[in-house]
């Protein structure tokens, strides 16, 4: 039997933030509010522990990476129904009940109780992520996950480096959106004919075709 590799989970306390900005597809700025706490992996998935999957069949497809590396660095190029049979698999070989974060307990956790519009303040500044404006003196591609300072919440790469895929549903915009935390209801979606899945970015990042953690 494969063993997946033991996942790393930030508890992330009960709280409220304001979600939403001016921006476009931001709008209205609402607050989410979080009842209980909940736990979110550290990090992403890597292309170590996506291979895995693979070669024990709960995963289909390889992903390319780009000539930049796999092991440690996060898996890119992979789709959202292909993240979820990673959570499938983890569930199966783990025993617990694993699923995607939705989009407000992806950004609530990611910001760390900051309302600036990065975490450790209101500028890219310089070494804090990996993006072409982060000033890292590293090519043009991805790191391995956790190379910069983790957030007060203890999670890795939550901005730049890899886009990372949610639970919900793409909207244009906040209207009628979920104020407990939930993903943006899948059914009612598909019901209106809506069927794109949402990417988080906080900043331009290299691997913009999907990467995920759970």
């Amino acid at each position: 039997m494969i063993v997946p590799t033991v996942l790393k989970w930030s508890v992330v306390p009960a709280g409220s933030f304001a979600m939403g900005s001016s921006s476009e597809y931001e709008k209205p700025v609402h607050r989410v509010s979080f009842a209980r706490n909940f736990a979110i992996g550290r990090r992403e998935v890597t292309f170590s522990e996506w291979d895995r999957c693979v070669d024990d069949g709960g995963c289909k497809s390889r992903p390319q990476d780009r000539g930049w590396g796999r092991g440690d660095r996060p898996v890119i190029n992979v789709s959202w129904l292909d993240a979820k049979e990673f959570v499938v698999w983890i569930s199966r070989k783990t025993g617990q009940v694993y699923r995607l974060p939705s989009e407000a307990e992806w950004e609530y956790a990611a910001r760390a109780g900051t309302d600036t519009s990065f975490w450790w303040g209101g500028a890219v500044g310089s070494r804090q992520a990996n993006c072409r404006e982060c000033n890292t003196g590293q090519s043009e591609q991805t790191l391995p996950v956790g190379t910069f300072q983790a957030n007060r919440f203890g999670l890795y790469d939550t901005a730049g480096n890899a886009a990372e895929w949610v639970e919900d549903c793409w909207n244009d915009n906040y209207v009628g959106a979920p104020t407990d935390g939930s993903a943006l209801d899948q059914w009612a979606m598909s019901a209106a004919g809506i069927t794109r899945r949402l990417i988080r970015q906080c900043i331009h990042v290299y691997a913009v075709n999907g990467a995920f953690q759970i």
